[in-house]
């Protein structure tokens, strides 16, 4: 497998245990909560994706680097907030800001500890 295919397959699922995780800490991780698991997941998963170039953070030189781990959570910093601001357009709600605190801590602690993940596999690769 290609290393930016793992990288955004891994993306893409760390994104997704993230969601399952918020909501499993509100008690609503059944499968009965997938809708609303995806108006929060699609958001921050366009979001990501939209907004983590900018960063280059799909960049060989960079995503391999653990110096660069920095431009995760910038990324996410940016991400969020827009993520937020979709999801509330899609439930015809407000932006809480404490939620997007949240997803902004949340989800640059879970995409760092991924991509740290994804450089080690990167150098294990290389050998």
């Amino acid at each position: 497998m290609n290393s930016k295919r793992l990288l955004v397959i891994g993306d893409i699922l760390a994104i997704a245990i993230l969601t399952l995780i918020g909501f499993a800490t509100h008690g609503e991780a059944e499968a009965s909560y997938l809708p609303r698991m995806g108006t929060t997941f699609f958001p921050v998963l366009l979001a990501w994706f939209l907004i983590a170039p900018w960063f280059g953070l799909f960049e060989e030189q960079v995503i391999t680097n653990p110096k660069n781990l920095w431009r995760v959570a910038m990324a996410v910093l940016f991400a969020a907030p827009f993520a937020a601001v979709l999801r509330s357009g899609l439930l015809n709600t407000s932006v809480a800001p404490l939620f997007v605190l949240i997803l902004v801590g949340s989800n640059a602690l879970g995409m760092m500890l991924w991509r740290w993940v994804y450089i080690l596999i990167a150098q294990h690769i290389k050998k």
